[in-house]
């Protein structure tokens, strides 16, 4: 079987397991409830490698002036996670075997579910979003052309087995950067700011990341830091199913994908999602009857992952990001802002200052 036709070495997430009978469907909640099901069920039938096209302003990176924060060595300790090695644009070993192979492309995870991050464009079939025009500006750079792409369509749950396991060479899927997953997965520098933050029905008596949350059913996904904060604080909420992180999972308030939290909230299954706000702004956009509540509690950075190791590759996304950042108001980072995230997330005016570690 050819590469780019399965996901070879990733199951398909599973397929919710839901006590009681469903709902119909015309009792989603708003007129996105159906693109937010349509999404998911996109995902399950099918995850596929897709080699899309995209055009990348190429005379950024011939102008680009390196913004650099210097983070002393015990970064290493987890002062400063989203702290990364210095840029190069040497081809070490990982990025030899990516031109030797014989289609010569760049296997990057990424999502397309997620609204204005990466989200398959149902009228043209195409991914699309903030997190895909930074993969393919990485395909440029790499091999010279950003159609050099196959994209494999990740669960939230398993963008670190995909990375550990081969199956991809980068992840790009709004995935933080935490002092956790610096042990498991290598990052680059960070290339955009999020919070966690409430995403709940606008009739909602639940107000944001508070006692309002005591006694709701609060969604999730595995493995995401959503889950882990609540871990540490919850405020009372419902947001554990009876054999989390075993084989037997419900899948009913921790699930494979975010986005089928947006699912679940729309068929009144849980009360509340606590997400990214990133994430959480295009969820808001698909469906108006939901909305951000309370404020982010939280500070995070997304980065772009590769294997634990292969240090060259980081290095080399960490050339490309600085060149993505420069130019100020007319950066491709900017105006890929401009694009796909202004709407939901307005005020930013910048992209995050990179930080590097010393020696």
């Amino acid at each position: 079987m050819d590469p780019t036709d399965s996901m070879d070495g990733l199951r398909p997430p599973r397929r919710p397991r839901r006590s009681g009978r469903l709902r119909p469907f015309g009792r989603l909640r708003g007129w996105g409830g159906v693109s937010a099901m349509a999404g998911a069920c996109v995902l399950t039938a099918s995850l596929t490698l897709l080699p899309l096209s995209h055009t990348v302003d190429e005379g950024s990176q011939k102008s680009a002036q390196r913004i650099a924060t210097a983070v002393p060595a015990q970064a290493e300790e987890c002062e400063t996670p989203e702290a990364s090695l210095e840029p190069s644009g040497a081809d070490g070993p990982t990025i030899q075997k990516i031109k030797a192979r014989e289609n010569r492309k760049l296997i990057v995870g990424v999502d397309q579910n997620s609204y204005r991050w990466g989200y398959r464009d149902p009228a043209t079939g195409k991914l699309e979003g903030f997190d895909i025009d930074l993969a393919r500006a990485i395909a440029k750079d790499i091999l010279g052309d950003p159609d050099d792409i196959i994209f494999r369509a990740i669960p939230t749950n398993q963008r670190i087995g995909a990375l550990e396991n081969g199956t991809v060479d980068l992840v790009v899927r709004t995935m933080t950067i935490n002092c956790d997953r610096i042990q498991q997965v290598a990052f680059s520098t960070a290339y955009f700011q999020a919070g966690q933050q409430v995403l709940a029905p606008r009739n909602s008596p639940v107000t944001g990341y508070n006692a309002s949350l005591a006694g709701k059913r609060v969604c999730t996904a595995e493995g995401s830091t959503a889950y882990e904060e609540l871990k540490k604080k919850s405020y009372g909420a419902v947001f554990k199913d009876e054999h989390d992180e075993q084989a037997s999972d419900e899948d009913r308030l921790t699930v494979p994908n975010q986005l089928d939290c947006l699912v679940r909230l729309q068929l009144g299954e849980v009360d509340a999602v606590v997400t990214d706000n990133a994430l959480a702004a295009g969820q808001a956009a698909q469906d108006p009857a939901v909305e951000l509540r309370g404020k982010p509690f939280t500070t995070e950075y997304y980065g772009v992952a590769a294997k634990l190791g292969n240090d060259d590759l980081i290095r080399r996304v960490n050339k490309v990001l600085v060149g993505y950042r420069a130019g100020g108001a007319n950066s491709p980072w900017m105006t890929s802002y401009k694009k796909w995230l202004e709407a939901g997330l307005p005020g930013i005016t910048a992209p995050p200052t990179a930080r590097y570690k010393n020696g």
